[in-house]
């Protein structure tokens, strides 16, 4: 793969991985600037440039609130984090293998990160996608409007679209990051046929809320649901009358009288105020039904059997069950049987229940990220033989499904799809083996 390719804004140089198996494009541009008018509006087309623009570095992420001083979390991954944060966010990365060549066709992992909404970025330390790209895989991750910048929902904004609603701003962004993807791909050695769309948390509820859109019906071939994704899972029916009466209380207390005021606002200071918003789901900002990129709840859409018919990865871990009341573990299950009743493409289950050394947090929310990456050397945790050996497995077992929609493959204990006939999910700890997925419901 040449460092210098070619996209349909320009040309953009990147860089080698420091082991060569590798070439790296960061901070890529895939839509204009949300900045000035474009705050609340959907993203709109980059502009074209002159000359080679350099992909060598990150790019901002979205304002957000700062996360090293988030506990748990902020010790796991955001620990040496310096990303600058700016409102002009919408950027992507790309990892691809070093002797790829434009139109070689290879599958694609689109990754998008978590956070509630309000957090997070595509360039964490924990998602390196270099792993993927040794496995024959093209790895995208990318940034997106969050919180009060990415769903905000107003009538004024409503007068200013032709379909007369607002909100969902930063799943907008998701779909032109993954129409970006779909046109763009094959220039980087990908395959825009073979998407595998992937995200955990606030990521996974992300893609569900994609694989539930007619907007990306036909570019996504693949799903992975880490950690919030299934039936009767995080995903709540919040109604975009709710998100209104949510958006004038921020105005409020942000002391602005209309939305020409709350553009004027600093981006840091919308992104500061917008944690004192309540919401009954927990989650203050998040994707509605708003009738054109959701046009039901993402529950009504899979069992009508309108979610895309993809094959599907999904799981959660641990301490997802003993955080919610094993709403996760159900979820999953639910899915997968209710894929199986409508006779669509297999489904997928996996368990994590890895106890991770170094504390007494456990096999915590997400914490299955390092293991999926391949990035457990950037963690300062005391990692034991069983963690390598499990790491090595569940990043070939994502990096197979990408491939073929089947995660298997030579010297994996085997993986099979949930059925009816053989209700089972994997069980990705200090071993990895099948195990039974009945659920009994309360």
């Amino acid at each position: 793969m040449n460092t210098i390719v070619t996209v349909k804004e320009g040309a953009l140089e990147g860089a080698f991985s420091d082991d060569k198996q590798s070439v790296i494009f960061k901070g890529v541009p895939y839509a204009a600037p949300p900045v000035g008018e474009l705050r609340w509006k959907r993203p709109q087309p980059h502009a074209k440039w002159e000359g080679v623009r350099p992909a060598l570095e990150f790019s901002a992420k979205a304002p957000q609130a700062d996360l090293s001083k988030m506990g748990l979390y902020g010790k796991e991954f955001y620990s040496d984090e310096n990303l600058k944060r700016s409102e002009d966010c919408l950027y992507l990365n790309i990892w691809t293998p070093a002797s790829a060549q434009p139109g070689d066709k290879l599958p694609v992992f689109f990754w998008i990160h978590g956070g509630a909404f309000t957090h997070g970025s595509g360039a964490e330390k924990e998602f390196d996608g270099e792993q993927f790209a040794r496995n024959g895989v093209v790895f995208v991750s990318i940034n997106y409007r969050v919180g009060a910048l990415g769903f905000f929902a107003h009538p004024e904004l409503d007068a200013e679209n032709p379909e007369g609603i607002s909100g969902n701003y930063g799943i907008y962004d998701q779909v032109a990051a993954i129409d970006w993807v779909y046109e763009n791909i094959a220039a980087f050695g990908g395959d825009p046929d073979c998407i595998t769309a992937a995200g955990q948390s606030a990521g996974c509820m992300s893609v569900q809320t994609l694989i539930s859109s007619d907007l990306t019906r036909g570019k996504i071939k693949r799903a992975v649901l880490q950690s919030a994704g299934g039936l009767g899972g995080l995903s709540h029916d919040i109604s975009i009358e709710m998100r209104v009466k949510s958006s004038k209380e921020l105005m409020e207390k942000l002391g602005a009288k209309n939305i020409e005021e709350m553009r004027a606002v600093l981006a840091e200071k919308i992104a500061e105020v917008q944690y004192t918003i309540q919401s009954p789901s927990g989650l203050a900002w998040q994707p509605v039904v708003d009738n054109v990129l959701l046009k039901a709840s993402v529950d009504e859409v899979a069992l009508s059997g309108n979610v895309h018919d993809i094959d599907y990865m999904i799981g959660c871990t641990g301490g997802d069950i003993a955080a919610g009341d094993r709403i996760l573990e159900k979820s999953a299950v639910r899915w997968a049987k209710n894929q199986n009743k409508l006779g669509r493409c297999p489904s997928y289950i996996y368990f994590f229940n890895r106890q991770l050394p170094g504390d007494n947090a456990g096999a915590f929310h997400s914490s299955e990220l390092w293991y999926v990456f391949h990035t457990m050397n950037r963690c300062w945790r005391p990692w034991e033989p069983c963690d390598y050996t499990l790491e090595a497995a569940m990043s070939s077992y994502w990096a197979n499904f990408a491939k073929t929609g089947d995660p298997n493959g030579e010297g994996l204990p085997t993986w099979q799809p949930y059925t009816a006939e053989h209700p089972v999910r994997m069980l990705l700890a200090e071993e990895v083996k099948e195990e039974n997925a009945i659920i009994v419901e309360d």
